[in-house]
């Protein structure tokens, strides 16, 4: 995997000039009340092809507890991309609070027998026997994000690029760095739940590619996806490092905290990457007034392709700009950068 290089990634980012405190900024970038933009969701033209009412599909739906924007975008999204074809009806069952309360809800989604479901676990290995129980059933299960590792548990598996989130986070800093002379920079990255596969992917790209520069992470510390910790584990960090270069934050949500923790210590030396491409991270981007110079993309937008891809199942229909009859099994979003040079394409794209 060291060999694979993407050209930038995603997650979500933080805002924060120096006036705005860490609530303004957790209410700015964590609302689950956002509508999804029309670049986040598309049914394609109705004049026809595979965008043409056909057989009716029921999906199923279930993914984590909206508690933080990403999350909150993709079930946002995945309801207005159901909604936008007449022939889909979208079942939504609650996740829980852990694997085995999405499990509990995901066995009597399965009763009822829908066409697709479509599935964000809260953990891929945990949730992976139910994929499996699903398929041998008959109902095929789109995998989305947080990855089954077992090939039979899903029909179609749709997912950003992690291990590329962090090569191209990696690549930013390493061009900056070199751009600036530094030689020997001193690096720190306050990464996801550690738990998971996805936080575990991106630190290798991350670290790879830091590799490619000669460069190495001097501090690295673990979150949980939340400004609290996100907070806690850069306060920790800036006080282990009393000079520092360049921080990649792997998550907007924490990196709300993160801001908040690096405006406290008033500490501008260093240049930080954030993860996701949320609206408000790129809007400060835009705005070029803290040490927060690019992020890295993981769109929510994935959820909309997912429902799409269901339907199109469903319907055991192909994608009609491929020659092959039917979906493709495995789907990976590319990952990009965003900078002050580029925001303002990317704007439409935030969440």
């Amino acid at each position: 995997m060291t060999q694979h290089r993407r050209d930038l990634s995603r997650r979500r980012l933080l805002l924060g000039g120096a006036a705005i405190g860490a609530g303004t900024l957790l209410t700015a970038c964590t609302s689950n009340e956002a509508e999804p933009t029309a670049a986040q969701t598309k049914a394609g033209d109705a004049g026809g092809g595979n965008s043409a009412p056909g057989k009716k599909v029921t999906i199923g739906f279930s993914a984590p507890a909206a508690d933080h924007g990403w999350m909150a975008a993709i079930t946002s999204n995945a309801k207005a991309q159901a909604a936008a074809y007449s022939d889909v009806e979208l079942k939504s069952v609650e996740a829980g609070a852990d694997a085995a309360t999405q499990r509990a809800a995901l066995a009597t989604l399965l009763s009822q027998k829908p066409d697709v479901i479509v599935l964000l676990p809260h953990d891929g290995k945990e949730l992976n026997a139910f994929g499996l129980e699903a398929m041998k059933a008959g109902v095929p299960v789109v995998n989305l994000d947080r990855a089954f590792p077992d090939a039979l548990a899903y029909r179609t598996q749709i997912k950003g690029d992690n291990y590329g989130m962090g090569v191209s986070a990696g690549r930013y800093i390493g061009e900056q760095m070199k751009a600036k002379g530094v030689t020997n920079p001193i690096i720190g990255e306050i990464a996801g739940i550690d738990a998971l596969e996805l936080t575990q992917e991106r630190s290798a790209g991350f670290r790879d590619e830091l590799a490619v520069y000669g460069f190495k992470v001097a501090n690295r510390r673990a979150a949980e996806f939340t400004a609290d910790t996100g907070q806690r584990e850069a306060a920790q960090l800036l006080q282990a490092l009393p000079k520092l270069d360049a921080l990649w934050n792997h998550d907007d949500d924490q990196g709300i905290g993160v801001l908040a923790a690096i405006k406290q210590a008033n500490r501008t030396e260093f240049i930080m990457v954030g993860g996701a491409g949320a609206k408000a991270a790129i809007e400060a981007i835009q705005a070029d007034n803290s040490v927060l110079k690019a992020t890295v993309t993981y769109s929510p937008s994935m959820a909309s392709s997912a429902i799409s891809l269901a339907r199109l199942i469903g319907q055991n229909k192909g994608m009609s700009d491929l020659v092959e009859l039917q979906v493709p099994k495995e789907i990976t979003l590319t990952s990009e950068t965003i900078t002050k040079e580029n925001a303002s394409a990317y704007l439409k794209l935030g969440f």
